[in-house]
């Protein structure tokens, strides 16, 4: 048998494929050869990647440098022999690593999911006999019969057709189902123009095929989706990105610093081995953030919560971190932008155009002439165009309580819906008897029914405009009563038929004739002439109501949308300037800039970066296309973000910073590729998701500033003990002590602050931008510096007045502690004064706050805590000067945020 796997099927005769494939159309395969292809080509199924094992995948969550830190911070405790400390620092690890672990578990689940969608039942001619076989068993040469409702168990030539649609928006993102035909098509047609082809995991919609199989398995269309997944990259986010290259560093920090203290004290101080190595111990305990992953994961986890309230499903913990750093959104149309349900908005009739308002197949709305309602009963032609439409019509639209249930074609359901708006029943149908129909067909671009209304025969005819206006011969006079015909003016009707689909619209154009005999079957020859043009209908599967609004406050936030479809070009131009992609950030309005995938594909390298960058709208665009699209937007360095609900956006999701799927109509193929999944399939939702996202990180880099100022602080404590050759005021296990508690306390009410008012009016985070800004840097030095001050002055004086070390070090510790409750009232906003956005919005602080301090009371005063932290009571004396350090400390990062506003309001009017 001849090479199989790069034939363009499509481009060739039944004959000859049925020659290389050695099968007979008529008779299909013997047994005994369809049981030897079997074993050659294997299972008409999905390859699997194969997982690691879940031990590999819980090991593989302690690789971070953050987590080694704290392992290490864990294995100096155990040299300590400080074993409570030991169980704290690695329960931290663990706990990390079972979170991570998972929330993580599903997200290799899509190949399987890509290999569910395929499995159905199908008759198979087989010696002759129809018999029914699971996909599975499907070979190549195999002759598969379809009918409505069938699934495509594999790639196939069709070779005979009858009224055969095929849906396949979850393949190509085509919203309208497919008419299938058995002509031969240039090699190089897209893959949404190969009509004579019918692929694996698509539904037969409508009629009757017959094809042989020309491919299974994974050298089908959907196949070949899944081995795109195979390639797609798991990203980091962008945060934890910078705290991996943060972490890298101060790990090296903490080891240079280590050794370089060690050797300054062996070289100049007189302490002994002993000390040294306590006094490094110590460095190093102090200098490791222990609370940070914990508090990110914490955070994150948190997040997750907040995001299924506004109707977005997190899949992957670090999704809801990355949602706030977005550049892009690459937004699939149907279904996700549009309603999925194609609607009448415009009917041209008697020489009139009407508006009809109401999107959807809900049969809301309705027609208006000049902004006016209409008495259909004034506008006879606009009457008969509807009834042509509700008539000439094979589906359905049936009411279940207080929803509509659409039963067929799209389209037809479109103009059934169009027709209730004008009160137009489908009862109609019972006064005008169905006597025989001609279906649709492609070659005939039209489709006919004959009806019998009381006596009289009507045939109502609905086609193509090309095919109507040429079969029409009369139209209604538009400056006479109804029934005056004049002969028809076909060049002016078809200006009006491409004035209407310059808008994107899908037109389709009604025709009628009276039959005077009394035969009962109806033949092309009744209407191929002598028609009377009736007018055309134009549709549109409109955009979401609520997306509009959705998209203005993302071009707001700073993030680009982009739209990518497999639909026509006019149509996706004339969606993407409705939902505003004309619009830039600052609320200019421009001309959509949009492609077609044939012309993407004569541009490479930096041109091709350059097109895609600049483009709003892809149009005609192949699952491979959009997976290369996102791909290159993020070598340019954004963050892209893909949204979808068919197997078609599966590699993209994949392969995007987040994939966000429709939880609705969206196949367990997309959800599975996703990050996200909104549960309200509404891109609205996206936007709530992003802004959450944005308060997320927010909060993240808040609670880093916060946290990073105790580290590096009790860090310049010890490092002055050392060099200096003080007492040192505090020990590794006080360190550890601090460090814990008041992330647990402090810092994890900090993660419920609110979102600040102007989240969404500032540009997303730059990708390459560091954790923290130089003027956030600054911020953590000052308090460092504060607290060094601060702890070691009040340490002194407490030696001074004669206190033990004992009480000394219990002072410089609720220091430590008492600057970072002040401190965590400035982080609550990094530019905004505390008291401007609100001082009791988040009341969970203050119960922080009220824990901290019963926990240091209890630190403070109780025996068992005195022994196990070396601790002792200390007087009021003591507590007022440990308040009014706090109290400066507090004063002079609100003065320091307050100069910063200001020279950046005087930067700004001077670049004005």
């Amino acid at each position: 048998m001849q090479e199989i796997s790069k034939t363009s099927w499509h481009s060739l005769s039944v004959q000859k494929i049925a020659e290389m494939l050695q099968t007979d159309p008529k008779q299909g395969l013997d047994l005994s050869e369809a049981t030897n292809r079997l074993q050659k080509f294997g299972e008409n199924a999905l390859s699997v990647k194969k997982e690691q094992s879940p031990a590999i995948s819980f090991l593989l969550q302690f690789k971070q440098p953050l987590v080694l830190i704290l392992i290490i911070a864990g294995s100096i405790t155990v040299m300590l022999q400080e074993w409570i400390d030991t169980g704290v620092i690695f329960g931290v690890v663990i706990a990390n690593a079972v979170i991570g672990f998972i929330q993580e578990h599903k997200a290799g689940k899509a190949i399987q999911a890509l290999a569910q969608i395929v499995k159905s039942e199908n008759v198979v001619v087989r010696n002759g006999e129809k018999i029914r076989l699971f996909s599975k068993e499907i070979v190549p040469g195999d002759v598969v019969q379809l009918r409505s409702g069938d699934k495509i168990p594999a790639d196939m030539r069709l070779y005979h057709t009858k009224d055969l649609k095929v849906d396949e928006s979850v393949l190509t993102g085509e919203s309208i189902s497919v008419k299938k035909q058995t002509e031969i098509f240039p090699s190089n047609t897209d893959l949404a123009e190969r009509k004579n082809m019918a692929y694996g995991g698509t539904l037969v919609t409508n009629g009757y095929g017959v094809g042989i199989v020309v491919i299974t398995g994974d050298g089908t269309e959907t196949g070949k989706i899944s081995q795109t997944m195979f390639k797609a990259e798991e990203l980091e986010t962008p945060l934890t990105k910078r705290i991996s290259h943060f972490s890298k560093k101060l790990l090296f920090v903490i080891l240079g610093l280590s050794l370089l203290t060690f050797i300054f004290g062996v070289l100049f101080t007189q302490r002994t081995m002993a000390e040294l190595f306590m006094e490094v111990v110590a460095l190093s305990v102090a200098v490791i953030p222990e609370g940070l992953p914990a508090a990110i994961t914490i955070t994150l986890a948190i997040g997750v919560g907040y995001m299924a309230k506004r109707n977005a499903i997190i899949r992957k913990l670090p999704a809801v971190e990355t949602l706030g750093s977005i550049t892009i959104i690459c937004s699939d149309k149907t279904g996700t932008i549009t309603e999925n349900q194609m609607t009448v908005n415009e009917i041209y009739a008697g020489g009139k155009f009407f508006e009809v308002s109401g999107t959807g197949f809900q049969p809301t709305g309705e027609i208006k002439y000049e902004q006016n309602s209409i008495n259909l009963d004034e506008h006879q032609t606009l009457k008969e165009c509807l009834i042509a439409g509700l008539l000439c019509n094979d589906s359905d639209l049936i009411q279940k309580e207080n929803n509509w249930e659409a039963k067929g074609d799209p389209t037809e359901v479109a103009l059934i819906t169009a027709a209730h708006k004008a009160n137009l029943k489908q009862t109609l149908a019972e006064s005008f008897y169905r006597i025989d129909a001609i279906p649709f067909e492609s070659h005939l671009q039209f489709m006919a029914t004959l009806h019998d209304n009381a006596g009289d025969k009507m045939v109502y005819v609905k086609g193509s405009v090309e095919k109507i206006l040429a079969m029409s011969s009369y139209q209604i006079n538009e400056h006479a009563e109804y029934e005056n015909v004049t002969e028809i003016d076909i060049s002016k009707l078809n200006k009006i038929a491409d004035s209407m689909a310059s808008k994107g619209l899908r037109v389709l154009a009604f025709a009628k004739k009276k039959i005077v005999d009394e035969n009962h079957k109806l033949e092309i020859s009744d209407v191929d002439d002598g028609l009377i043009f009736l007018g055309f209908q134009a549709m549109l599967d409109p955009p979401r109501p609520e997306v509009i609004e959705a998209i203005r406050e993302c071009q707001n936030a700073g993030i680009r949308v982009k739209m990518i479809t497999g639909d026509n070009l006019k149509t996706a131009i004339s969606i993407g300037e409705q939902i505003g992609l004309n619009h830039s950030s600052q609320g200019n309005r421009r001309n959509v800039t949009a492609i077609t995938g044939k012309e993407l594909e004569q541009y490479s390298g930096n041109e091709l970066v350059e097109i895609i960058d600049k483009t709003d709208v892809f149009a005609r665009i192949l699952p491979e296309r959009k997976f290369s699209i996102v791909k290159t937007l993020q070598s340019k360095g954004n963050i892209v973000a893909m949204t979808g609900d068919g197997v078609n956006d599966a590699p993209a999701l994949k392969q995007a910073d987040v994939g966000i799927a429709m939880g609705i109509t969206g196949t367990e193929v997309a959800k599975e590729a996703s990050d996200v999944i909104l549960t309200d399939d509404n891109f609205a939702s996206i936007k709530a998701a992003v802004e959450e996202g944005r308060r997320i990180l927010d909060t993240l880099i808040k609670f880093i500033t916060w946290t990073l100022p105790t580290s590096f602080g009790e860090g310049l404590v010890i490092l002055t003990s050392i060099f200096l050759g003080l007492l040192m005021p505090i020990l590794p296990v006080q360190i550890l002590w601090i460090n814990m508690t008041t992330v647990l306390t402090l810092g994890t009410m900090l993660i419920f602050e609110p979102k600040e008012s102007d989240v969404m009016k500032r540009p997303p985070r730059r990708p390459n931008s560091p954790i923290l800004t130089k003027d956030l840097a600054i911020q953590i030095i000052i308090v460092s510096t504060c607290i060094l001050i601060s702890v070691y002055g009040l340490f002194e004086w407490s030696i001074e007045e004669g206190n033990t070390i004992e009480e000394s070090r219990t002072i410089a510790v609720n220091t430590i502690v008492m600057i970072e409750i002040f401190y965590m009232f400035n982080c609550r906003s990094l530019t905004k004064s505390v008291f401007r956005m609100g001082f009791f919005s988040n009341k969970l602080i203050f119960l922080g706050v009220i824990v901290m301090i019963l926990l240091q009371i209890a630190f403070t005063y109780t025996p068992i805590m005195n022994d196990i932290f070396q601790s002792k009571p200390i007087g009021i004396e003591s507590w007022l000067k440990i308040v009014g350090v706090s109290i400066v400390t507090f004063l002079i990062i609100e003065t320091k945020k307050f100069i910063s506003n200001k020279l950046e309001i005087k930067t700004q009017n001077n670049n004005l």
